[in-house]
């Protein structure tokens, strides 16, 4: 899948229109991402500020779907668990950023490379205009390798 189809995807998904979400930026490698949300009538909550389950939605699948573009077929790749921090009132627009570094994916391939699971923990920040930390994720994956051969095992 290309980044422009990927994109133009996730930002046709029902629940990401419902909420206001859209990505902003694919890096063409798969490794960078943003995505923001304006504050508007519909994701808004009853005092006025970014409803809660939006801000979660931001955060939600963008870490898995981007490991499993850049791992490819070869590996299981799933989200396990997740939490957020609310530390203050989301005003108007709100963006984060994904990124996947070398040494985030050298980590994923050694604790993969004999087909064990790997429990790796992602921390996402939301922030507003002004850069102020409105919300801190945390996203938990598991990955493993779907098959690993006898002699991948054996070369240990």
């Amino acid at each position: 899948m290309t980044p422009r189809l990927f994109k133009m995807l996730l930002n046709c998904y029902p629940p990401y229109l419902g909420a206001g979400i859209r990505v902003r930026h694919v890096s063409h490698d798969f490794r960078d991402l943003r995505v923001q949300m304006k504050l508007r009538f519909y994701n808004r909550n009853y005092v006025g500020t970014h409803f809660g389950g939006s801000l979660y939605a931001m955060i939600d699948p963008f870490y898995m779907l981007m490991l499993m573009q850049v791992l490819g077929r070869g590996y299981i790749v799933w989200d396990k668990t997740a939490t957020i921090e609310f530390r203050k009132p989301g005003r108007g627009k709100v963006s984060t950023r994904f990124h996947l570094t070398d040494q985030m994916l050298t980590d994923i391939h050694a604790h993969t490379a004999h087909g064990d699971k790997y429990l790796p923990e992602f921390r996402v920040d939301i922030t507003d205009n002004d850069g102020d930390l409105v919300a801190r994720g945390f996203k938990t994956l598991y990955i493993r390798r779907k098959h690993v051969s006898k002699d991948a095992v054996s070369c240990a």
